[in-house]
């Protein structure tokens, strides 16, 4: 049979395939450096309240340098590709209460909706759209991923694409430099700051406003801020008061 969605033939129904318990979690590879981890964290963390307003069901996965497998291969890892962080609407978090090992487009289907890389070298290896092969290919014409994003921390750069007619069109930022998610209602850019003690320019989010998603210790941090504040102002009217009745008192007026 063929299965939609993707360009794979199957000789087998995808019932009778192996799903993600079967199949291997890692290739044995690593991740390249310091700054892809947290950055994992950053995205994941800062989007989670836009998903949780999108998915009241909770019916939505992200993916952290997990393995997408694609295409039946020997060995098995072959078919896959492993985004650094990717978002799939509308299926369960988990699998017969058990969390994804994988995620197995013949038994799920649904593509993911945006698959960001993080590039270590050159970039080449993100742009390789060798046919059943190279990253950009299989993004683009075997899953046929919506949006496709390559960060380059090194050069504070990214690249968003998005699929068209078949093929992935280069999108261009609007007047904040950010690139515009609309089934997510969000934006894509570049932010410099610090985050998790190390100063970068870090991928992050905005909403359509241009306002940054801050994460869970940001936000915790802002309302601390939000409660200081009005502290400060209730003392400041409370000794205001008490200046007011002293000069009242001085008036012989009580």
């Amino acid at each position: 049979m063929t299965t939609t969605g993707f360009s794979t033939a199957f000789t087998e129904s995808p019932a009778s395939l192996p799903d993600h318990t079967q199949l291997p979690e890692s290739d044995g590879t690593f991740v390249k450096n310091f700054q892809e981890h947290p950055q994992s964290i950053l995205l994941t963390d800062s989007i989670t309240p836009i998903l949780q307003k999108l998915h009241p069901d909770n019916q939505y996965c992200i993916g952290q340098d997990s393995g997408i497998y694609w295409r039946m291969t020997e060995p098995p890892e072959r078919g896959a590709e492993a985004p650094d962080w990717f978002y799939v609407p509308n299926v369960p978090p988990t699998l017969k209460g058990q969390m994804r090992r994988s995620y197995v487009l013949w038994q799920e289907i649904v593509a993911p909706l945006i698959v960001l890389e993080f590039v270590s070298g050159n970039g080449d290896e993100e742009r390789d759209k060798t046919p059943f092969e190279g990253k950009f290919w299989v993004y683009e014409q075997a899953i046929r991923v919506p949006f496709y994003s390559m960060y380059e921390v090194t050069k504070a750069k990214v690249e968003v694409y998005h699929h068209v007619d078949g093929y992935y069109s280069l999108l261009t930022a609007n007047e904040r430099g950010h690139y515009e998610i609309p089934a997510l209602g969000v934006e894509l850019g570049i932010w410099q700051g610090l985050y998790q003690n190390v100063e970068l320019p870090w991928l992050r989010w905005w909403d359509l406003q241009g306002n940054l998603l801050l994460t869970g210790e940001e936000r915790a941090e802002q309302e601390r801020q939000r409660a200081e504040q009005a502290e400060s102002l209730l003392e400041k009217e409370r000794l205001r008061a008490e200046q007011l009745a002293e000069k009242l008192r001085q008036l012989g007026i009580e």
